[in-house]
């Protein structure tokens, strides 16, 4: 089976470059780790605190994450270059976009790790379970057969910025088999999708609650 540690020659270059500035300017830390497979296509699923996110996440793995990301962002000078090079692909928001549906599925067949916001939009200074989610992790499992892991950013306001302390938790992987699926549709996918976040909001109040 393909392995998702593999990178491209530009990706490795800029995070040979991008890795220490970052974790620098956002004081960044990660753990768990190793609870990402790098023997197979996998899905990080995180709340969405900023467009920092994908960047703060590229930088805290030895695994390059692909993401998909809105196509406005793509036309921004720089950053569109920018978060291409690192592996980000345009998806149409405004409507069911089956090319990057498609996509992404190829990729976590070839064994890529894929990050999603579940959360579809950015959500700062909000605590996680009053925000909705969206239901594309779910579809895109069920098609991939993949396994989940949930991602908690914990930032101050959950807001990631420069300068503010960043730490990222990666959790258990959840096994396609949990995910309750049997003949898919729309049902099946809200209610993977409800069972992954609600597995990142309990790494948030775990965290918070060993913080004081």
């Amino acid at each position: 089976m393909a392995k998702n540690k593999k990178k491209n020659k530009t990706y490795s270059t800029l995070k040979k470059l991008l890795t220490g500035p970052i974790k620098l300017f956002f004081g960044l830390k990660s753990f768990g780790t190793e609870n990402i497979p790098d023997d197979r296509g996998v899905i990080l699923c995180a709340n969405h605190t900023s467009l920092f996110d994908v960047f703060v996440m590229s930088a805290s793995s030895d695994v390059q994450i692909r993401y998909m990301a809105k196509k406005e962002l793509f036309g921004i000078p720089l950053l569109g270059s920018l978060i291409r090079a690192l592996g980000a692909f345009p998806v149409d928001r405004k409507g069911g976009d089956v090319a990057a549906l498609r996509k992404t599925v190829s990729m976590l067949g070839e064994g890529s790790a894929v990050g999603i916001f579940p959360q579809g939009t950015r959500h700062a200074h909000k605590k996680l379970r009053e925000t909705e989610v969206q239901h594309g992790v779910g579809l895109i499992a069920y098609r991939a057969k993949c396994d989940i892991v949930p991602v908690y950013i914990q930032t101050k306001n959950n807001h990631v910025r420069p300068f503010k302390k960043t730490k990222i938790y990666y959790g258990e992987p959840i096994p396609y088999e949990s995910l309750g699926f049997e003949n898919g549709g729309k049902e099946e996918y809200k209610s993977a999708s409800e069972l992954v976040f609600d597995r990142i909001c309990s790494i948030c109040e775990s965290v918070e609650e060993s913080n004081g």
